[in-house]
């Protein structure tokens, strides 16, 4: 499998976690869950998204 493929599929996998937690909360925003702050699901979608741009290398989120 490529690189680039295993970062699409765990991105694609912390989405569809997401997504049925939003489903299961009957939410369209995690913006609206009383859980937002501190919550793993979505941490864990943040991370998968920026590990998938940048394929890995490290570093942190910089504004």
């Amino acid at each position: 499998m490529e690189s680039s493929s295993i970062w699409q599929q765990k991105l694609d996998n912390a989405k569809a976690t997401l997504q049925e937690c939003q489903k299961k909360e009957q939410l369209q925003s995690c913006l609206e869950c009383s859980k937002l702050l501190g919550c793993e699901v979505r941490e864990s979608y943040v991370k998968a998204v920026y590990e998938s741009m940048n394929k890995g290398q490290g570093g942190g989120f910089e504004f």
